[in-house]
């Protein structure tokens, strides 16, 4: 019987060297395997003239911004400058101007405007609070991301 399984296998491999070899390769490979770092590192685009580090300044004056909000109980549009409510557009452009005149006298020129809108707000009252702004000589008006509730 032993002549017949030569028979069966006429080639005699050898394992043991080829089972050396892939161990030696799962090892160099857990060795060098590196994980990449997810915690901690955020990839981020930043504006280089903002946000600089140090103690605010004693003659600061509040940035001009206007919250529009959309009131469905009333259906219609609030204005909010801080905890303000704003009523009319003569009130708006008078604060508008009164905070131009502050920085005016700080001798400041690139007078901040951020307008915080709801996304139910009409486009045509975003553009009258621009409308305002633009009256009162502030080129630089920006738009916010609103993080208010809507309604």
């Amino acid at each position: 019987m032993a002549g017949g399984e030569q028979k069966d296998n006429p080639v005699a491999i050898n394992v043991v060297p080829m089972v050396d070899v892939i161990f030696c390769l799962c090892v160099f490979f857990m060795c060098s395997l590196k994980f990449k770092q997810l915690e901690g590192l955020f990839d981020t685009w930043l504006p280089l003239d903002k946000g600089k580090g140090g103690p605010p300044p004693q003659d600061l004056i509040p940035e001009i911004r206007v919250a529009v909000l959309w009131d469905a109980t009333q259906n219609k549009v609030k204005r909010l400058l801080g905890d303000r409510v704003i009523n009319s557009d003569e009130e708006l452009e008078k604060y508008v101007i009164d905070t131009r005149d502050d920085f005016y006298k700080l001798g400041k020129t690139d007078i901040p405007a951020t307008v915080d809108c709801d996304p139910k707000v009409p486009w045509n009252e975003v553009i009258k609070i621009v409308n305002i702004c633009k009256r009162a000589e502030i080129a630089h008006v920006e738009f916010a991301m609103s993080v208010r509730g809507s309604g």
